[in-house]
């Protein structure tokens, strides 16, 4: 075969578990994959950023089972790439520390195909620095070692020289060693190491997982019993862990572990998710809703007809962005001429509906208080004629209020159904399970579509009782009209923001969570 026709693997590092630490050329290979070999030490969020149709392969390893053997995840790196495959071995931290990138690049160099190895960020530095721990420190320690740990007594023994290891460096750190820090903390006294010198283990470092307890060589094992302190953890020894009260800086964040269900549309998800990563969560991005141009003959021959004459609307008003974007999107698609529009005055429902029409260039008349379409109507009070002709572009779920409430008064609304609304599809693949095992803390609503959505979805998944699946979350909801329809569905809904936009909901979400910390 012809080294033409074969693939390339690429050995990337994921970096320690936040999805925001791997590299540039890390995240390119990702993108430019056929099929992505991962293991449970790199975060699925990164798989969010696969090409549709990616191949994705696990072969993570858990404590008390191998999902594949090294050999055979050897082997399917070189069966792929021989099938002209471009392949990213997607490995937690560092892939040359303690990753067993050699053998695998070896047997791939045995067999001719080309490859490269990506560097990670290690978990051994930055596990630590985000509980507020620096591996090195001008007055306390100036090196370190990066030990494994995840042998049995009698291998560390022959792999680890006790009586070097032990005062070579100010700071040690040890990976994968959890369940044998007994021994390890053994070792080390035995060896010259205080009773009192400090010890840390950070378990799911740079997650939303993230638990650090710290101790003393003389008491972490019993500690780390009585906490039932399980792995995987990052272990620290040495007088940098005293600098962790001082330093530590995660869990001041205001959405410190906590994961959130984002179930907006992926096009709009992207700029909450990073709001919540801002502050501390983590977001699970879960789209249910898609938004698409209609295809139905009628419905598009409705929006020809509407914006066929232009020049007879005395008001627009658009409820949401979405609403704006689509109606441009329209504009630009039959070709019409925005300014003979130039009779009609703009209403907007919300700031940042009002700021995308800012963006295109046209000034809001009128923007309520109440971020809602009976807002709308309160603040155009003395405004509207009877006779006046409204143009209400908006999608084909939008509420009845303003149309009925603007022909009571005499008014001509003309709604065109701009978008139109399906089930959403992609996001992360284990939204379910994650839900079974209580480990999403609040699931955000940002319409009554979604709230609808979000129970089809799971229906669709195979979940039988949805209401059931997301029992022991708390539920956030943008606005008075969401919460009703969450309600309606049998949820019960614990934050609600005065003002109903995303900035509104995530200071709500984060004063929530504050306050439930506190209990």
């Amino acid at each position: 075969m012809s080294v033409l026709d074969k693939g390339k693997v690429y050995l990337v590092g994921a970096g320690p578990g936040d999805p925001k630490l791997i590299t540039i050329r890390g995240l390119d290979c990702l993108k430019a994959s056929d099929v992505v070999v991962y293991d449970r030490l790199a975060s699925p969020r990164l798989l969010r950023h696969l090409k549709p149709g990616t191949q994705k392969v696990y072969v993570g390893k858990l404590p008390d089972r191998h999902t594949m053997k090294q050999e055979a995840i050897n082997q399917l790196l070189v069966d792929l790439a021989l099938e002209g495959k471009t392949v990213t071995r997607l490995k937690g931290g560092d892939p040359t520390i303690f990753g067993r990138v050699g053998e695998e690049a070896e047997l791939l160099r045995q067999h001719g195909i080309e490859y490269e190895i990506i560097p990670g960020i290690t978990s051994a530095i930055a596990v630590p620095a985000y509980a507020g721990i620096p591996v090195t420190h001008r007055d306390l320690a100036s090196s370190l070692s990066i030990i494994t740990g995840h042998e049995s007594p009698e291998k560390l023994d022959q792999s680890i020289y006790w009586d070097k290891v032990t005062n070579a460096t100010g700071t040690l750190i040890f990976l994968m060693g959890v369940a044998k820090i007994g021994y390890i903390a053994g070792q080390l006294i035995k060896h010259g190491r205080s009773p009192d010198t400090p010890v840390a283990l950070i378990r799911w470092g740079t997650r939303v997982e993230q638990e650090t307890l710290v101790g003393t060589l003389a008491t972490i094992e019993q500690q780390v019993k009585e906490a039932d302190f399980q792995p995987p953890a990052v272990i620290v020894v040495g007088e940098v862990v005293r600098q962790r009260e001082a330093l530590k800086w995660v869990e001041q964040r205001p959405l410190f572990g906590t994961r959130v269900l984002v179930t907006r549309s992926r096009a709009q998800a992207s700029e909450f998710a990073d709001e919540i990563e801002t502050l501390g969560g983590e977001p699970v991005e879960y789209p249910v809703i898609e938004l698409r141009e209609p295809e139905d003959e009628r419905t598009v021959a409705s929006i020809q007809e509407a914006l066929s004459v232009a020049e007879q609307y005395d008001w627009l008003m658009f409820t949401s962005i979405n609403g704006v974007d689509f109606f441009f999107g329209w504009i630009r698609k039959l070709n019409i001429d925005i300014r003979r529009f130039h009779n009609a005055r703009i209403a907007a429902v919300g700031p940042k509906t009002a700021a995308r029409l800012g963006e295109l260039g046209l000034q809001v008349d009128v923007l309520p208080f109440r971020f809602q379409a009976e807002g709308l109507l309160d603040d155009l009070e003395g405004k509207l004629e009877a006779g006046q002709k409204v143009l209400l572009p908006r999608g084909d779920l939008a509420r009845e209020v303003l149309p009925r409430e603007l022909e009571a008064r005499g008014l001509i609304p003309v709604e065109i159904d701009v978008y139109e609304s399906v089930i959403g599809e992609g996001g992360d693949d284990n939204v379910v399970e994650l839900l079974e095992n209580k480990q999403i803390h609040i699931i955000a609503f940002t319409s009554s579509s979604t709230v609808k959505n979000l129970f089809e979805r799971l229906r669709l998944e195979g979940v039988a009782e949805p209401l059931k699946l997301m029992e022991g979350a708390a539920i956030a909801s943008i606005g008075p009209v969401t919460s009703a329809t969450a309600r309606e569905a049998g949820l019960t809904v614990h934050i609600e923001p005065e003002e109903a936009t995303i900035a509104g909901l995530l200071r709500a979400v984060a004063a929530y969570r504050s306050q439930t910390r506190s209990q």
